[in-house]
């Protein structure tokens, strides 16, 4: 749509509003998929992976595909990279909002634990892939094919992983309530049609908001490793960062980390999308050192939160627990470091 022709300060109302919007969506969205939890029997952090995760990776779909439609492929990249990080992130924020316990410390669910380790294997092996390069097969990498495939098999890993009872944690928190607050008192049917309309509301709201994210980069200055990895990768993280805290207000803990989890896997997956649409060579064999590093960085950022939620230690400072301040102190020197190669 060439926002970057419009005048920046359009761009930012733009930005806004379509933030607004997505906060608004996000934060009843959350609240829905809990309904259908309840309804269905599933667990938690498989419907929060599945549904929250899958939804709010929406916006991403709607940047990577037009990102490499246009010929950007290091933009579509970079920004799905940038959200697993800014994801991770965003777990320490929500840490904070908890405040009283450290978040790690009342998630207790062994399919938690297996969706961060998961996400951790499949963000190696996108660092993998970059590093010893990728060739195409039937058009799309094949890097980019076994990524498509792990995606979907830790999926189907994790859909059944909750009620098979593997084992249980020891000191397990007290149950929440058995009704959220705020949730409305209707079918199985009323609350899928409520989450498609939040989820409508997130996917071009995110649209807008990742796109005019990008435009502001543009007209600033800024480079285009760090914009789609900071910028746009934050903007298109909103949806998860408002789902989240709402989740967290109705007690249900392992739902707000399965939507993190859960996302990054859907954008780990989104590759094969990038390289389906891009015309050319395969966008995983077209990246470099900022990108093995990005991914590494996310890697290092779940694995900080597994640390975590395997010691389950409620010990908090500044309001947080240790493992998201060492997340935040990671995230920054991450950031310091990418700087330096997206100016080489």
């Amino acid at each position: 749509m060439g926002f970057e022709n419009f005048a920046i300060w359009l761009n930012l109302l733009i930005f806004a509003a379509s933030g607004a919007f997505v906060w608004a969506a996000g934060t009843r969205l959350a609240v829905y998929v809990d309904g259908i939890a309840e309804k269905t029997g599933v667990g938690q952090a498989f419907i929060g992976m599945l549904l929250l995760g899958g939804i709010t990776s929406l916006p991403e779909i709607a940047t990577v595909t037009t990102a490499s439609w246009t010929g950007n492929a290091p933009l579509a990249v970079n920004n799905l990279l940038g959200s697993a990080s800014s994801n991770i992130l965003l777990l320490a924020v929500a840490d904070a909002v908890l405040g009283r316990d450290a978040l790690t410390s009342v998630v207790a669910k062994p399919s938690t634990l297996l969706q961060g380790t998961l996400g951790i294997l499949l963000l190696a092996g996108v660092a993998m892939v970059v590093v010893s390069g990728d060739w195409p097969v039937f058009g799309i990498g094949i890097g980019a094919w076994a990524l498509l495939f792990l995606c979907v098999a830790s999926l189907w890993l994790s859909s059944g992983y909750e009620r098979r009872h593997v084992w249980e944690v020891v000191g397990d928190q007290e149950p929440p309530p058995a009704k959220s607050p705020g949730r409305p008192d209707t079918s199985l049917q009323g609350l899928v049609w409520r989450t498609a309309l939040a989820a409508l509301v997130i996917l071009v709201a995110g649209f807008f908001l990742a796109q005019t994210g990008d435009a502001i980069a543009v007209q600033s200055g800024l480079g285009a490793g760090l914009v789609g990895l900071v910028l746009v990768g934050f903007a298109t993280s909103l949806p998860e960062l408002s789902s989240i805290i709402a989740a967290l207000r109705i007690r249900r803990y392992e739902m707000a980390v399965g939507d993190i989890f859960g996302t990054n896997l859907f954008n780990i997956a989104l590759i094969f999308l990038a390289d389906l649409v891009y015309q050319g060579e395969p966008v995983l064999g077209m990246a470099g050192r900022f990108e093995a590093v990005a991914a590494l960085l996310a890697l290092i950022l779940t694995g900080l939160f597994v640390l975590g939620l395997l010691e389950r230690k409620d010990k908090t400072v500044m309001r947080m627990g240790y493992d998201a301040l060492a997340a935040i102190v990671f995230f920054v020197v991450g950031l310091v470091v990418l700087f330096f190669l997206d100016g080489q």
